[in-house]
């Protein structure tokens, strides 16, 4: 039987992650696919805006005749341009691209731009939408090259935990901007702790637009004892996570965030902002908790429900684990393999 050839991908994306970023899909699915055998070549590290641009459109130029796709990580905001421009030259070099649609905030860019939109997305071969949420959205837009292959995490480096449910533990893992509202976990952990003043909060990730110092400075204002770690490593964070009980995703726009879906993973019963794909990801009283965006209120009954019915809380842990299981890269490698060969 002869073997396949695995193809030779170019990967755009934001390679950002040594300059204290979270990783992105460039970098993350990018290493993956190499581990598969596929050939791939992935750009750009620069951190200047305008430099990372000129060094992904360059590269472009330069690798067209020599790979077999083009996947670009695409996003809604100044990101967005960087796909549009790589797309461009990729068609004018009649090389076949791939769009990866990531951020809660895609949709908006389709009524924003819908010249630029409708020329990107409806000339790639696929658009790849990590949620039904997306689908959905895109579809509306009546394009129909979409792949469903959602984020994907190694199950077997997530460690399933029962919890116990005595005194509100909260974790908050996330990129600190202004979109995932962090604040709003400080404003939940001020009340919580009026009412168990043993309880928690734990703060992890990067500073991306100033929001980090400002929850710093709100947590000193109000004098919460709130945990900042700063970035840390996957394997930092998920045994950091064995001592916490209950995980908030106070995200204003999202998609589906493998930070949700690895807590789910861990067993850590989910309360998330009602927004963007996290309904198509968590089902309500199920497997999470969803409560309307910038209410702190719905997260602090959310939290005592937690706390007042262990057995529910339970029950979304164990619930939520099962789900994710279909998101090990062991299934979702074999839908990128359809895709690319």
């Amino acid at each position: 039987m002869i073997k396949k050839r695995k193809k030779h991908l170019l990967y755009l994306g934001n390679k950002l992650s040594h300059k204290g970023r979270n990783a992105t899909g460039v970098e993350t699915l990018g290493k993956q696919l190499e581990q598969e055998g596929y050939q791939v070549t992935s750009v750009s590290s620069f951190s200047n805006k305008v430099v990372r641009l000129l060094h992904m459109l360059s590269t472009v130029f330069v690798k067209s005749k020599k790979v077999d796709f083009l996947l670009i990580d695409t996003y809604s905001t100044t990101n967005f341009w960087y796909a549009y421009l790589s797309a461009k030259i990729a068609r004018t070099l009649q090389l076949p691209y791939i769009c990866i649609l990531h951020g809660g905030n895609l949709p908006s860019r389709l009524l924003a731009s819908p010249a630029k939109t409708n020329e990107l997305f409806s000339k790639a071969k696929y658009n790849i939408a990590p949620s039904s949420y997306l689908i959905s959205a895109f579809e509306q837009k009546g394009f129909t090259n979409l792949k469903y292959i959602p984020n994907t995490i190694p199950i077997h480096a997530y460690t399933y935990k029962n919890r116990v449910f005595d005194t509100p533990k909260l974790l908050w893992v996330r990129s600190f901007a202004e979109i995932y509202n962090p604040t709003l976990a400080i404003e939940v952990f001020e009340s919580i702790q009026q009412k168990f003043p043993q309880a928690e909060l734990c703060m992890v990730g990067p500073e991306k637009d100033g929001s980090l110092a400002k929850c710093k400075a709100l947590a000193e204002a109000k004098n919460l004892p709130v945990k900042f770690t700063g970035k840390l490593t996957k394997e930092e964070w998920v045994t950091l996570a064995e001592e916490y009980n209950i995980f908030m995703n106070t995200t204003n726009f999202d998609n589906t965030p493998v930070s949700v879906i690895e807590a789910m993973a861990l067993g850590l019963p989910v309360i998330s902002t009602n927004v963007g794909g996290l309904p198509y990801l968590i089902d309500a009283e199920e497997d999470g908790i969803l409560v309307p965006k910038n209410d702190s209120d719905a997260f602090v009954n959310a939290i005592d429900r937690l706390i007042a019915q262990p057995e529910f809380a339970q029950q979304l842990s164990v619930a939520a684990r099962k789900k994710v299981e279909q998101f090990d890269w062991e299934v979702v490698k074999q839908k990128w393999d359809a895709v690319l060969q």
